[in-house]
Order: structure tokens, then C-alpha cells, then sequence
């Protein structure tokens, strides 16, 4: 078995949340190391998980059996968005829960050929699935500036998209840029020193977000989790960024909502009723934790529970 996949995030405080029933059928749409899955099999419930990286389904694989729990889990190659096709194949109705911990997995980030991380000189790549023909030497390379510069304003809110767009076409035009370690040079050349990070921080989170779609549908694919629940089950989201916090906290919103006419309407007229009332809502990681794992400081848990 690998040494060392991932370090889960908030692992007591989404098993606090999740209220696991013995029996219970929950669902990970984001396995990773599968640590938040083990400690629900090691309180009984049985686990259907979904992941892009082939390395998490294997190594998950070897930990759940490990641990004798083989027979009480699905794990599946796939992306959590397909959550309805993946029950009504399987013949299930509804769940007694779901976890959904976005983003990149330590592995995929201390991994460098994966070419997800800036600290290491690798293939530009950033596939979570590398079945999938787009990758962040694609982007680069082939993308338009216009659309650099949407990737870079949107995804990686960078203030200097302009000057790193204009030097990225200007290298490319001479040659193709082929590893992260060519690009942190020219982010580094293009963004001056600020506190907070290094430059090409925000330039490889934008990267990593059009390259696996990371943000497209995320808000309707929680809905359609949200659909999946029983009465009184719980869906947990951990989220690292503004972006994809944003996208769920207004759906949880919404799902938490009974009327959603403008308030200048005396009488409701769309009929929508709230499926959830909100449990927990911005939840951060204990200073503990963040000491041990710097990963979870910019960590954020919300909850709901189906109605």
C-alpha cells in the first residue's frame, strides 16, 4: 500500500455532522484517501464513493480491505456529477448521506508529474483524470489570449492576468511551454512580490479549474445530491476556496428557501418549498488541526439536512 495518500479534512467534526447510522448507505463524491469514507465504515455505515483519480480508487481499494471491510463499499472511477446516473444504475433510491471534499488531494499535489503544484518542475498536466485529452499544457499553449485572460480574472481572481497572459504568448510564440517550472518563470517575471503566497498561486488554481471543470455544474450536482437524500439525512461540503463556496452557499440557500419571488410580490407565485434547513454553516478546522495540517486553514464546512 502507498505510505501516504492524503491527510483528511475536519474528519471529527463531518462525522459529528453526518450522524452515521449503522447500515447506513453514504455517499463520497470526492474519495481522495478515502479517510473520511474509513471512518464511516468503522461506525457501521456502508460507502458509495466516486473519484477521477485511478490512484484513489486503487489505494482506497487497499485500505477499506485492509481493514476488513470489503463487501461494505462501491467505489467508482467517475465524477461525483453523475450521482443520479450512478444510483439508478445501481438500483439505488436514497441515501442516508453525503460528503462531497472539494479540490485537490494532498497526493495529487506532492505528486510532480502530476504537474499540479508549483514547487515542482514537471509536464504542465493537472488532469485529475488522465483519461481526459485536456490538460494545462493545452490551455497554455492553444488557448486564445482572451480566453487566458478569462481563466486567470474568473477562476484565479488574478490582478495581473494581463501582464502574465501578454508574457505567456509572447514565450509560446518562440517556443511551446512544456513544464510548471517554465511557467512559474514567467508568472515570477510578471507579478511582483506581495505577501500571501507565492506569485503563481492563483494562476495554477485557475488553471486546475478549467483543465478538470472543477466548477462547471457544481451547483446543480449538489442539488441533485440533495434530491438523493432521505428525510433527516445530511449533505456535508468542505470547500477551499471563494469560488466554489460561493456557487454552494447560495445553492444550500436556495434548497433552504421556501419562496423565491421578489419580495414586491404580495402572494408567492413560484411555489417552491425548502428541501433543507441549514446545520452548520461555516464551519473552520480547530487551530489544532490547522498547526498539523495547513492544508485545512482555508478549509470551510457547510451542512444541510434534507427536510
Amino acid at each position: 500500500m502507498m505510505r501516504y495518500y492524503h491527510t483528511s479534512i475536519m474528519p471529527d467534526e463531518v462525522m459529528d455532522a453526518l450522524q452515521v447510522k449503522r447500515d447506513g448507505l453514504y455517499f463520497d463524491g470526492t474519495l481522495g484517501g478515502g479517510g473520511h469514507s474509513l471512518r464511516i465504515l468503522q461506525a457501521g455505515g456502508k460507502i458509495l464513493a466516486t473519484d477521477l483519480d485511478g490512484d484513489a480508487i486503487e489505494y482506497a481499494t487497499e485500505l477499506f480491505d485492509s481493514h476488513g471491510f470489503h463487501g461494505r463499499y462501491t467505489l467508482i472511477r467517475e465524477n461525483f456529477k453523475e450521482f443520479s446516473n450512478i444510483c439508478k444504475n445501481l438500483g439505488i433510491e436514497k441515501i442516508d448521506g453525503a460528503l462531497l471534499d472539494l479540490g485537490v488531494s494532498s497526493h495529487q499535489f506532492d505528486e510532480p508529474e502530476r504537474g499540479f503544484s508549483y514547487r515542482f518542475d514537471a509536464p504542465l498536466d493537472m488532469r485529475m483524470d488522465v483519461r481526459q485529452d485536456l490538460s494545462a499544457y493545452d490551455i497554455i499553449n492553444e488557448y486564445k489570449p482572451s480566453e487566458l485572460l478569462r481563466i486567470l480574472y474568473e477562476y484565479g481572481e488574478e490582478s495581473f492576468a494581463k501582464r502574465i497572459v501578454s508574457n505567456i504568448v509572447k514565450v509560446r510564440g518562440e517556443s511551446p511551454i512544456r513544464t510548471t517550472g517554465e511557467l512559474v518563470k514567467i508568472i515570477e517575471n510578471s507579478v511582483p512580490h506581495r505577501k500571501g503566497g507565492h506569485p503563481a498561486k492563483q494562476t495554477f488554481q485557475a488553471l486546475r479549474i478549467e483543465v478538470n471543470g472543477e466548477l462547471n455544474g457544481l451547483g446543480e450536482a449538489f442539488e441533485d445530491i440533495v434530491h438523493g437524500l432521505k428525510a433527516g439525512a445530511r449533505a456535508c461540503v468542505i470547500t477551499f476556496h471563494s469560488l466554489e463556496d460561493r456557487i454552494i452557499k447560495r445553492k444550500m440557500k436556495t434548497l433552504a428557501t421556501d419562496c423565491l419571488c421578489d419580495k414586491s410580490i404580495p402572494i408567492c407565485v413560484c411555489g417552491h418549498k425548502a428541501e433543507v434547513k441549514l446545520i452548520k454553516t461555516n464551519l473552520k478546522a480547530t487551530k489544532e488541526e490547522m498547526e498539523i495540517n495547513t492544508r485545512s486553514k482555508s478549509a470551510s464546512l457547510r451542512v444541510v439536512e434534507k427536510i
